[in-house]
């Protein structure tokens, strides 16, 4: 994934391994799509944060297809091209249930170290 440096803030963010594939499988939830229509929805609905580069895509895709959690078929865009449209697979949606389940733990986990302990905590 690449990071842009326009939004100070939000420079930098670095994704821990394998979240990248649960992002995949999230955005294929909504539907088909080829890898660059992929790229455009990832960084639309999470507002520019998230933006992924051709060379984290692609080779996240093929481990996936590999993996059956998604298949892929050649069709015509509209404008004419040959496109490699990416799916979910049944396989696919049980990953990712599976996967969703973890990150809100880890998320919760993560959540909780930004509360103060109570003093039996420590």
């Amino acid at each position: 994934m690449t990071k842009r440096h326009a939004k100070p803030a939000l420079a930098r963010i670095e994704l821990l391994q394998g979240t990248l594939d649960l992002i995949i499988l999230q955005a294929l939830r909504w539907g088909p799509r080829h890898g660059y229509g992929l790229v455009q929805l990832i960084r639309a609905t999470s507002n520019g944060v998230l933006q992924v580069d051709a060379g984290s895509l692609y080779p996240a895709l093929h481990r996936l297809e590999r993996q059956r959690f998604v298949k892929a078929e050649w069709t015509v865009s509209g404008n004419k091209q040959r496109v490699r449209v990416y799916t979910l697979t049944a396989a696919g949606q049980k990953r990712l249930t599976a996967e969703r389940s973890r990150w809100e733990q880890l998320t919760q986990a993560i959540e909780g170290l930004f509360v103060p302990p109570s003093t039996e905590e420590i």
